[in-house]
């Protein structure tokens, strides 16, 4: 009796394990596996790992890059050079001295030549001579149209040779004559830029002096300013120095004219120069007769 009932409890545990068994693709698709009894086990069988491809010639995964591929880093304080096969390399600069702080200061160079008096009398002595030049010329072209006039009256009474030799004689003249007058005025406007240079060289020499005075290190032209606070600019102070430092300029007289007298401001003289005026000698009086006791 007692073996009936150990195997009736041991049949019921057999269906109970069949019972519970999942299918076979169902415990594949939960990655899960029952125990079945009386069923040997079948070990897991996990997915290939999938290798990383690696590409030719690069290092395995962990692994330090040679040397001689990895970049130079530059020294402190230099800047590498261009890293390209067969360019150059940069040699390497011993550190040197920062530069100081920028003190800046503005001025206006147009200002300052159109206000400067010997700018203005070098301009003033071009254009007189230009006028003078343009006068001349006129009296050469109104003597050209009498000469071509006289010419026309002529050709009845000269004979074809003769006509063409003054024909050709007047066109000579007019071509040397226009050639000269040519040449005489770039003559003078060669001579006015040759003036006005110095006055250029002495500027910038003010310019500096003037920077200096102030403690200037740097000194930008206005217009390539675009804004500046009123106590920067020293154009007021470059032209006053510049008129003190240069009130005229010579300029070249043209090649056999007379040279022109070159007007010079009149310079008070040193108070230790100057005499008094020489007075006026008093009036002499007449001599009285003695008087009479």
């Amino acid at each position: 009796m007692r073996t009936l009932r150990l195997l009736a409890a041991l049949l019921t545990l057999l269906a109970a394990g069949l019972t519970l068994a999942p299918a076979p693709g169902a415990a594949q698709q939960g990655q899960q596996q029952w125990f079945v009894p009386g069923q040997q086990q079948q070990p897991q069988q996990r997915p290939p790992v999938q290798q990383q491809q690696q590409r030719p010639g690069a290092p395995a995964p962990g692994a330090q890059a040679p040397a001689q591929q990895r970049p130079q880093a530059a020294p402190q304080g230099q800047v590498a050079g261009p890293q390209e096969p067969g360019a150059p390399r940069l040699p390497p600069i011993a550190r040197g001295e920062p530069p100081p702080a920028a003190l800046i200061g503005v001025v206006g160079l147009p200002e300052v030549f159109e206000a400067s008096v010997a700018a203005r009398g070098v301009r003033q002595t071009v254009q007189e001579r230009l006028q003078r030049l343009n006068d001349e010329a006129q009296r050469e072209q109104g003597a050209w149209r009498e000469a071509q006039q006289q010419l026309a009256n002529q050709r009845a009474t000269l004979t074809a040779d003769q006509l063409r030799d003054r024909e050709r004689e007047l066109q000579e003249r007019i071509t040397n004559g226009q050639r000269i007058l040519r040449e005489r005025n770039a003559t003078i406007q060669q001579a006015g830029q040759r003036s006005l240079g110095e006055v250029e060289r002495t500027a910038l020499y003010v310019i500096g002096q003037v920077a200096e005075s102030r403690n200037l290190n740097i000194v930008l032209n206005r217009g390539a300013v675009v804004l500046a606070v009123d106590a920067m600019d020293i154009t007021a102070a470059v032209v006053e120095q510049l008129n003190r430092a240069l009130p005229a300029v010579e300029v070249e007289p043209e090649p056999g004219a007379a040279p022109a007298a070159t007007a010079q401001p009149q310079r008070p003289a040193p108070a230790a120069q100057q005499r008094p005026a020489a007075q006026p000698p008093a009036q002499q009086r007449p001599a009285q007769p003695p008087q009479r006791n």
